[in-house]
């Protein structure tokens, strides 16, 4: 019976094993993205440093949290940390064009941290840096609804992810970022 109990309990541990363990083949800092503006970000300019990615939308009931956003961009930026939005239609809930969501940003919640073209985040269309995320860390790092965050740690790995309803600003992210920054 105790060996039965052993083998149960390691299969579920295979079966339920952390993804801390992942190969990173890559980390994000390999990785480049084209900005709102269609210049190249070449994330390899942020290496060392920590970064919040949120997949954003423009019609989105959590818009609002663009405020929360910029508001962590202002606060930790000097010390490190890159907040880099990603608007994304792939919820039905974006602009269709990126100079839109742009001044949409800009005039409504007076953003300016890095924000990239409109992306896909989630399926076969999903931008390269969405699909290694995946890849690494597993289902818990595909955005579930817009406004899905992906905290990379200093090496370039992810540290976390954090459910729409999970405000940039709450305790469990800035906790998290402060870990980082220190």
């Amino acid at each position: 019976m105790k060996n039965l109990l052993i083998f149960g309990l390691t299969i579920i541990m295979i079966f339920f094993k952390n993804s801390s363990h992942a190969k990173y083949e890559k980390i994000f800092y390999d990785f480049k993205i084209n900005s709102i503006t269609g210049d190249q970000i070449d994330l390899n300019d942020f290496k060392g440093k920590p970064i919040l990615i949120v997949n954003t939308a423009s019609y989105c009931g959590f818009t609002k949290q663009y405020n929360d956003m910029q508001e962590l961009w202002e606060k930790y930026r000097d010390r490190g940390l890159i907040v880099l939005g990603v608007p994304s239609n792939s919820f039905n809930q974006e602009k269709s064009d990126n100079n839109a969501v742009k001044e949409f940003c800009e005039v409504n919640f007076n953003i300016n941290f890095p924000l990239t073209e409109i992306t896909d985040v989630k399926g076969d269309n999903a931008h390269e840096i969405y699909k290694w995320a995946k890849a690494n860390y597993g289902k818990s790092a595909v955005p579930k609804w817009n406004f899905y965050k992906i905290l990379i740690n200093k090496e370039g790995k992810i540290e976390d992810t954090f459910a729409s309803l999970t405000n940039p600003t709450s305790k469990k992210i800035t906790k998290k970022i402060e870990i980082l920054l220190n």
